[in-house]
């Protein structure tokens, strides 16, 4: 029988030694490949491209889940302030290399400097169904802004080939929407979908792929396709247009809500990395700022009792009223001369709709306030639709407080403490407020099979539009104390 020879303990210390280093180093390995070769999902914003961008094994993974889990919480301008904005993103993930810089390559097309253009749109193998959630029925998280911007038909290049067009009509004529006849817009703004085209001609009603409505229908006088899509688009709030008593006649919507089919907003915010939504400034925003709240405004008699509530919150802090309303002038004519005044002097501006309506949040809020380097005191639509459309923590809205002592109270401790009021701005240099390009959507969504073929009908478009819970004369806090079962939701900024 073979004797088997003896191991000295020094020598049996040496070899698990070395078996020890041997496993550390292929773990080191393995975490290396994994934060080099990490999924690039910073701008993918459904299934269909998370896929085109190598997320193979995580098909159902949404770019707001992609948000959630790294954070553990939950129309053509580029305003953005960061002088480099794309320094951020990649080179914050990992997926940059040591001072390398992300390129306009790796930002999607609709951004000020990106070049990326979709690929067509996936399927799911077993279904055969596209993967991305273009309609308010197939996700309620966000407005699908995004996913219709990257959308592109399965089979566009057969589509291409056999160089049919679909047809817009416009019905109320080309003057309100500011666009010409033809394929001009689709191919000025490099639509990934183009192939449609704009007609003002009421005489191809019974023809036209779309017929297009804005904020007034009247009824054709040619019978309707089956198959033929029709849509109200709607600018103003439910106070200010108009009751259609028409019962399904609309396929689809177009307004700033988000439960709308193609959501129309004021502006369009967009994270360059969403899980990057604060950075350090290197500037004090409330530096040699002497006064306090400023309030541009010409209408007196708004319905939600905005200038009731400034008048009040005039009790207890500073409160400069330009316009009509108050005892400030700066004239319409020289505006840019009153936003100098507003960036210098004040640290806070009331940014009041003058309606409280769900998802009503216009360029009072984006433009006036947003823009310039002040703090925005919000009222219009609720507290969790500025949330879901604003930049992180980088506005107050009125409904976090209890009165407007409560608020005052709050703004004088922002005006003490430069380091929280600065806090305010750290959302600055994350993103920009995109082009939507509406037309481009419009069109890459009478291409999609799934919802051109078999397109819903709004029942009583009224009710959806300005039935109960849409708007309140009043605050959405006092409208939640009469309707306890839709409770605030809580702010997570």
């Amino acid at each position: 029988m073979m004797r088997l020879s003896k191991v000295s303990p020094k020598k049996c210390f040496f070899l698990v030694l070395c078996f020890a280093v041997l496993i550390l180093l292929v773990f080191n390995l393995r975490d290396k490949d994994w934060s080099t070769k990490s999924p690039h999902v910073l701008y993918a914003r459904d299934e269909y491209q998370l896929e085109e961008a190598n997320v193979r094994h995580e098909p159902s993974v949404t770019t707001v889940e992609l948000a959630e889990v790294a954070d553990q919480h939950g129309p053509g301008r580029d305003r953005g302030n960061n002088d480099d904005p794309l320094d951020y993103g990649r080179a914050r993930s990992g997926e940059l290399a040591k001072g390398e810089a992300l390129t306009a390559s790796d930002l999607p097309w609709y951004f000020s400097q990106g070049m990326r253009y979709p690929k067509p749109a996936r399927r799911n193998r077993k279904t055969n169904k596209r993967l991305a959630r273009l309609l308010p029925s197939e996700t309620a998280r966000g407005d699908r802004i995004s996913n219709q911007l990257m959308f592109v038909p399965p089979n566009y290049e057969t589509i291409k080939r056999k160089g049919k067009l679909k047809t817009i009509l416009l019905y109320n004529g080309l003057s309100p929407w500011n666009v010409k006849a033809g394929r001009d817009v689709f191919l000025s703004s490099k639509c990934p979908v183009s192939t449609c085209s704009i007609t003002a001609q009421r005489e191809k009603a019974s023809t036209a792929d779309l017929v297009l409505y804005k904020d007034h229908y009247i009824p054709p006088s040619v019978p309707r396709s089956p198959y033929q899509i029709y849509m109200m688009y709607f600018l103003e709030c439910p106070y200010h247009t108009q009751h259609v008593k028409y019962p399904d006649v609309f396929n689809w919507t177009a307004t700033y809500r988000k439960d709308s089919d193609i959501v129309a907003p004021y502006e369009k915010w967009e994270y360059f990395d969403p899980r990057i939504r604060q950075v350090e400034q290197d500037r004090n925003y409330a530096l040699n700022k002497t006064r306090k709240v400023a309030w541009f405004v010409s209408n007196c008699g708004a319905r939600n009792g905005r200038l009731q509530y400034a008048h009040e919150l005039q009790k207890y802090i500073q409160v400069d009223i330009y316009g009509a309303c108050g005892t400030f002038k700066c004239s319409r004519s020289t505006a840019e001369r009153c936003f100098e005044i507003l960036d210098r002097d004040y640290k806070f501006y009331l940014a009041f709709e003058n309606s409280n309506c769900k998802d009503y949040i216009t360029e009072k809020f984006f433009v006036n306030a947003l823009t310039r380097n002040v703090l925005p005191i919000v009222m219009g639509a609720r507290p969790e639709d500025y949330e879901a459309s604003s930049p992180q923590k980088s506005y107050i809205h009125v409904d976090e407080f209890g009165s407007p002592k409560e608020l005052a109270e709050y703004l004088h401790l922002l005006d003490r403490n430069d380091e929280l009021y600065n806090s305010y701005f750290k959302w600055k240099g994350t993103g920009e407020f995109i082009n939507t390009y509406y037309w481009c959507r419009v069109c890459a969504m009478l291409h999609d099979e799934a919802s051109f073929r078999r397109p819903k009908s709004y029942d009583d478009i009224n009710e959806w539009w300005r039935g109960p819970g849409v708007c309140t004369n009043g605050s959405w806090r006092n409208f939640r104390a009469r309707n306890p079962e839709k409770p605030l939701v809580a702010d997570s900024r």
